[in-house]
């Protein structure tokens, strides 16, 4: 059977480049995008309105189309959901076990689900922090990615359900509008510093925390989805890491390009929820069984961001 791929929640960050690199890569044929809502503007290629909560409409989905791959990257993510803590569960847990669901039915031959380093917590170690740690989630986002890390683990163990999983750090895009999560200051202070040379931050200029450049995060993403199944040995999520950065130290790197660049700050709860958050990661295992390997650095980072949104 060729391959046959799903990419819910393919209107968000992360979805966005992961639909345009898939087809890339598997041709725009065995890739079909989807949301629960159509995109405002037309698109490229199959896309489906589904509601990833209902799971008859997704198995409707998964059969008419011959979906053999699920990526499934449908989330409320940390700040929106620490305004809207129950509908924020709902959305993240009751998709991913709709997902693993038809996985053990035997629908699916692999999933893909996202962990973040919200799965840490305040007594985790800080700087750094490696794979195997105490993870004390202090938000509702970071509570249901510690539950979803250990549901995988428990359907591949139980059921067979072939199941993988990276923990996202901050991710960095400039394909996509940030999207309600603590770490999206990194993206709008490069549309502020285009658009007004000045940026209000709402994380303090110390507040650290892991990032990584969409392109690297894409290529581990579909790196763990294409190894060999002997070679992902943790199932519950990897570590993934690239560069840790703090306000303070990206804004002093955008003038670099921009001198007259000035950031401000007006913190708010999101910096609490990043202070929860570790400043660095460790991921040896994901570069040893699988190859995670991140080509951008920071000042690569912040120069393609830069020539990007300014085209």
């Amino acid at each position: 059977m060729s391959k046959k791929i799903l990419v819910l929640g393919a209107l968000g960050q992360i979805g966005t480049d992961l639909v345009d690199a898939l087809r890339l890569r598997f041709g725009a044929e065995s890739v079909i995008a989807s949301d629960i809502r159509r995109p405002a503007h037309a698109v490229e290629g199959v896309f489906l309105e589904i509601d990833a909560k209902d799971r008859e409409a997704l198995r409707a989905a998964v059969v008419q189309h011959g979906i053999t791959e699920v990526y499934h990257l449908v989330a409320m993510l940390s700040a929106t959901a620490e305004k809207y803590p129950i509908a924020g569960w709902d959305l993240n847990m009751i998709s991913l076990f709709n997902v693993l669901e038809l996985a053990k039915e035997g629908l699916l031959k692999k999933v893909f689900w996202p962990s973040s380093i919200a799965a840490f917590g305040p007594t985790s170690p800080k700087d750094p922090c490696g794979q195997t740690v105490v993870m004390d989630p202090a938000t509702v986002y970071g509570i249901s990615k510690l539950s979803g890390e250990l549901w995988c683990s428990y359907y591949f163990e139980k059921f067979g359900v072939d199941v993988r999983s990276i923990r996202y750090p901050g991710l960095i895009s400039w394909k996509a509008e940030p999207g309600g999560g603590t770490t999206d200051y990194a993206v709008d202070i490069f549309h502020k510093a285009l658009a007004q040379n000045k940026y209000s931050c709402y994380i303090a200029a110390e507040s650290s925390l892991p990032m990584m450049y969409m392109e690297d995060a894409i290529e581990s993403t579909i790196g763990i989805m294409e190894a060999k199944a002997e070679d992902v040995r943790i199932r519950t999520s990897y570590n993934i890491a690239a560069f840790c950065v703090n306000p303070r130290i990206l804004a002093e790197e955008i003038r670099k390009h921009r001198p007259d660049f000035e950031i401000s700050y007006d913190v708010d709860f999101r910096d609490a929820i990043a202070q929860g958050w570790p400043a660095s990661i460790l991921d040896e295992e994901a570069r040893a069984h699988w190859g995670h390997n991140p080509k951008f650095d920071l000042p690569k980072m912040v120069e393609e961001m830069l020539s990007r949104l300014a085209q």
